[in-house]
């Protein structure tokens, strides 16, 4: 598994692409916390990092997805995937190697977003006036949100040999397990299970996390979700046919 790991982080680091979309990424999370009227910091009256923990996991639906798309796909495309599973390598540890690269490479990518953290701490009228916990707590849930979303891109990866379609599956399997529920939840001949609906949506889970309050409930629901797509992407590799 480790090689498998230090082999993906290389070959991502390798590509201009990876940088280009990293660069997009804080790109566009500089410009909405600090440029864009409607979500400017300096235009809110106080110091805090709201619009961007609501802008990130948008911003994920297509980062994560963009860096995991060509780690499976990839490897069928150029026909390396049969020297891969010649190696003494169980499914397992192509999968786990390949998603904690991915999940690594969007940590790396949130890593200098903490500059935001710093500079609003000392922008404050009172030095230091910035809820701390509920900026750690939302960090812990990008981070889950991040391994969710990988594990997604995984499994899409996994279906075929375009990382183009690999891609859009990941794009819109991401948005509606985020945001669909909520969608869902809110038609009105379902009001009555509306709570239900929306707990099964990440929104939910990832809100509550944003909130500075470590749940337990919301810790499973991440480990069980991309424990569940994981899944089913060994599934999918232990049925190949090559």
């Amino acid at each position: 598994m480790i090689s498998i790991f230090f082999k993906e982080l290389s070959g991502f680091f390798t590509s201009m692409v990876a940088y280009m979309t990293m660069a997009a990424f804080l790109l566009v999370c500089g410009l909405f916390l600090w440029v864009f009227p409607e979500s400017s910091i300096l235009d809110y009256g106080y110091a805090g990092l709201d619009s961007f923990f609501n802008i990130a996991p948008y911003l994920f639906i297509f980062l994560i997805p963009a860096i995991s798309m060509r780690s499976l796909a990839e490897e069928k495309k150029d026909g390396t995937f049969e020297l891969l599973a010649t190696r003494p390598l169980s499914d397992w540890d192509i999968v786990l190697g390949k998603f904690f690269a991915c999940l690594a490479i969007a940590i790396i990518t949130l890593i200098p977003t903490l500059i935001y953290y710093f500079s609003v701490y000392q922008l404050g009228i009172t030095k230091g006036n910035i809820d701390t916990g509920a900026v750690i707590g939302s960090y812990i849930g990008l981070v889950l949100l991040a391994s969710a979303f990988t594990a997604i891109g995984l499994f899409t990866s996994s279906l075929g040999k375009n990382q183009i379609i690999a891609f859009t599956l990941a794009v819109v399997l991401s948005y509606f397990s985020f945001s669909g529920f909520d969608s869902i939840s809110s038609i009105i001949s379902l009001q009555g299970i509306a709570s239900v609906l929306t707990a099964f949506g990440i929104n939910e889970h990832y809100q509550s996390l944003s909130r500075g309050v470590l749940d337990s409930r919301d810790l499973i629901y991440f480990l069980s979700f991309s424990t569940l797509f994981l899944v089913f992407t060994k599934t999918k590799l232990g049925s190949r046919k090559w």
